[in-house]
């Protein structure tokens, strides 16, 4: 029986996402027995990775209700750039935060939290290249592998990912 048996998570998806950073935590999720949605602009949209592994959306962030899912992981590459565009995914984060739901970010993800303004005063990491923009956010920033804050858990890079999903999944405990 896994950990995860019975939850559902969100996902979300845009082009030039990290591949690992994308496929890694679903396929993690999906063992532990998580029902894990693949959420992008418009449903079964094709979208193209950073090192062209494809990904097809389940759901249009639109039909997006955050009350059916209990936790979000959003994705690395430059896709959090053009995630964090669209009004209905800062929504989708802010309740999420509001419910006290897992939220996990690696890498370049802390931009979509940044622009959901839901890190002020929270521990968190990311790639040492949005260090600025976490801290100048309202986050402590911390040089290390993988952090959990409460519900909020953040990860540098890929070969941080198994650190990273040990504090994702723990927090569903």
């Amino acid at each position: 029986m896994g950990l995860l048996n019975g939850k559902r998570i969100l996902s979300l998806v845009h082009h030039e996402f990290e591949d690992l950073e994308l496929w890694y935590p679903i396929y993690r999720c999906r063992e532990e027995g998580a029902q894990v949605v693949l959420a992008g602009e418009s449903a079964k949209e094709k979208y193209i990775g950073k090192y062209g592994v494809p990904a097809v959306s389940d759901i249009g962030w639109d039909a997006v209700q955050s009350q059916d899912y209990d936790g979000l992981l959003v994705p690395g590459g430059w896709a959090p750039d053009k995630i964090r565009r669209f009004d209905k995914v800062l929504s989708i984060v802010q309740e999420m935060d509001k419910a006290k739901k897992p939220i996990g970010q690696i890498c370049h993800a802390g931009w979509v939290l940044i622009s959901a303004k839901i890190l002020k005063g929270v521990t968190v990491t990311s790639t040492p290249g949005i260090k600025d923009d976490m801290e100048n956010a309202g986050a402590i920033w911390l040089d290390r592998p993988a952090v959990a804050d409460g519900h909020i858990i953040s990860a540098q890079r890929p070969p941080d990912l198994p650190d990273y999903m040990k504090l994702f999944i723990n927090a569903y405990k």
